[in-house]
């Protein structure tokens, strides 16, 4: 069975000795985003990013460890209608390995 990685937040609060309701919610949100493929855990914190307004993408980099580009190309994605990515599929189409018959 894979084993997940789940991040661990680099924000000041979660930094700071003690108990904080935000440690606890940063921690669930990595969990959550720890189950999700790459394009959910994208526009996922995308969403988020664009639910908290300015310097959300930065703050939710430090949460998740996400890079701040990978965020943004969330964000023009849902802007999008999510419109190049079929239902279904994680990767684009001809996108991957090649089948072992096409190979030989």
């Amino acid at each position: 069975m894979t084993e997940f990685r789940i991040h661990q937040c680099q924000c000041p609060e979660c930094k700071q000795p003690g108990e904080q309701a935000s440690k606890v919610l940063h921690h669930q949100m990595n969990l959550y985003l720890s189950r999700l493929d790459e394009q959910q855990r994208r526009w996922y914190v995308a969403l988020e990013a664009k639910k908290l307004g300015h310097g959300a993408t930065k703050r939710l980099s430090e949460i998740t460890g996400m890079h701040i580009n990978t965020i943004r190309r969330g964000k023009r994605e849902l802007e999008q209608d999510l419109a190049e990515h079929p239902i279904g599929r994680i990767r684009a189409l001809g996108g991957g390995r090649r089948t072992v018959e096409k190979n030989t």
